[in-house]
C-alpha cells in the first residue's frame, strides 16, 4: 500500500532528539522550545510564537484570547475540518458559514460581506489544501467593519500570498504540526502574532492561567496545551528543511499534473492564481458527475489497487453534532462544499513519496477512473 502520507525525517531529527534526552529537557521547558518558537516566528515574519500541543489547541486558545464569547458571530468556511468550529460552538458563539470557491476550494470571499451583521466579531480565514484564501478582500472588510481576523494556516507552512508569508495576516494565526504537514512534530501546533497582549494571553492559556506572581492561584480558566521539548526538537529539525520541502512538494504536484491532466471528468488542483502558486499540501481530485462515481467509491477502488487516499472535508453545515446542538441551521445549503465532499478526495501526497510511487499512483488513478 502506498500511504496517503509519510513524513520525511532524515535530517537532524534524530540528533536533536538524542540531545534532548541526554540533556534531560523532555517536558515543556528547555532550549528547544524557545529556539523553535523564535525561529518559527521569524519564518512567519511575526514578533511572537507560542508553541502548543496540537493545531486544534492553537485554534481554541486563539478564539479565547480574541475575546469571542456567547452571541458573537464568527464568519468562517463550511468546507473545513471541525477543529475550526469546536471552540466557537462550545462557548455559545455563532459560526456564520461561507461556501467554497469551486476552483480554489477556499472560502468564497465575494459572499462574505453580505453575511456581516452587528454581532460579527471576527473572520476566520482557513487556507485549504495548497492555495491560500484571497486575503486582501477579507482584510479590507475587517478594517471596514472593525473585525478581528483569525488565520488558520495549518496547511500552509512556507506558502505565500502576494509574496507575503501565510501566517502573517491575522490578529492571531495558527499552525498544525501533524505528521502530514510540511513541518511535523508528531502532534503539535503554534500560535503567531505581533500583539504583545495576545501573545501573553495565549502563553497563559496554554499553561492553566497561573498567576505570574502567585502560582496555583487562577483568575481565568485555561488549559494544559504545552508542547514538549522533544516535539520542539523534532520541529526545529523539520523547520531547517522547509524551503527544500516546498520545492519538493511543488515538483511532486507538477509531476501529478503532467500525468493526470488529460483524464476526462476530473478536476485537478489549480496550479496557480494571481496571488499564489499552489504548494500542493495534498493533491486533490474532484470527479465530475458524468463519471457516475463518488469520491468514496474511488477511494475504495484505489485501495484495492494498493493506493491510500483520504476523503475531502465533510462540510460544517452537515455535521450531525452541530445540527443537534443548534449551532448550524439544518436548512442551510452550501452546494459547492457539498459537492467537494461528495466528489473529492486526495491521493498520496507525503514528502517521502518517490517519483516511482507517483507514477504508480497515477497509473492506478487512470485505471480506476476509466473502468
Amino acid at each position: 500500500m502506498i500511504p496517503v502520507n509519510e513524513p520525511l525525517l532524515d535530517g537532524n531529527e534524530k540528533r536533536y532528539l538524542v540531545e534532548c534526552i541526554e540533556s534531560g529537557w523532555i517536558s515543556s521547558e528547555g532550549p528547544f522550545i524557545k529556539s523553535f518558537e523564535e525561529k518559527f516566528a521569524a519564518r512567519c515574519a511575526r514578533k511572537h510564537a507560542v508553541a502548543v500541543c496540537n493545531g486544534t489547541a492553537a485554534l481554541d486558545a486563539a478564539i479565547e484570547a480574541l475575546g469571542i464569547g456567547p452571541g458573537d458571530e464568527v464568519i468562517m468556511p463550511s468546507f473545513t475540518i471541525i477543529s475550526c468550529i469546536m471552540q466557537i460552538a462550545r462557548i455559545g458563539a455563532k459560526p456564520v458559514l461561507i461556501d467554497a470557491d469551486p476552483y480554489t476550494w477556499n472560502m468564497d470571499v465575494a459572499t462574505v460581506e453580505r453575511r456581516i451583521t452587528p454581532r460579527t466579531k471576527a473572520i476566520m480565514a482557513v487556507h485549504i489544501y495548497g492555495l491560500p484564501v484571497d486575503m486582501d478582500p477579507l482584510l479590507e472588510l475587517a478594517r471596514k467593519y472593525k473585525l478581528r481576523v483569525l488565520e488558520d494556516a495549518a496547511q500552509m507552512h512556507g506558502q505565500t500570498y502576494k509574496g507575503r508569508v501565510c501566517g502573517s495576516f491575522g490578529d492571531l494565526s495558527t499552525f498544525s504540526f501533524y505528521p502530514n504537514k510540511h513541518v511535523t512534530t508528531g502532534e503539535g501546533g503554534m500560535i503567531v502574532t505581533d500583539s504583545d497582549d495576545l501573545a501573553e494571553q495565549c502563553r497563559s492559556l496554554r499553561n492553566l492561567c497561573f498567576r505570574p506572581e502567585c502560582r496555583f492561584v487562577h483568575d481565568r480558566l485555561g488549559w494544559n496545551l504545552r508542547m514538549t521539548s522533544m516535539q520542539a526538537a523534532l520541529g526545529l529539525a523539520q523547520l531547517e528543511r522547509l524551503d527544500e520541502f516546498l520545492v519538493r512538494k511543488r515538483r511532486m504536484g507538477a509531476l501529478y499534473q503532467k500525468l493526470l491532466r488529460d483524464i476526462k471528468g476530473v478536476q485537478l488542483p489549480v496550479p496557480s492564481t494571481s496571488y499564489a502558486d499552489n504548494v500542493y499540501w495534498v493533491f486533490g481530485l474532484v470527479l465530475d458527475e458524468s463519471l457516475g462515481l463518488r469520491g468514496a467509491d474511488a477511494i475504495k477502488r484505489l485501495a484495492a489497487e494498493g493506493v491510500g487516499c483520504r476523503p475531502f472535508f465533510y462540510p460544517m453545515h452537515l455535521q450531525p453534532i452541530l445540527q443537534k446542538m443548534g449551532v448550524v441551521a439544518q436548512s442551510e445549503r452550501f452546494p459547492v462544499s457539498e459537492r467537494l465532499y461528495e466528489r473529492g478526495f486526495y491521493i498520496p501526497s507525503g514528502l517521502a513519496l518517490t517519483d516511482e510511487q507517483i507514477h504508480t499512483v497515477a497509473a492506478a488513478v487512470r485505471r480506476v477512473l476509466s473502468s
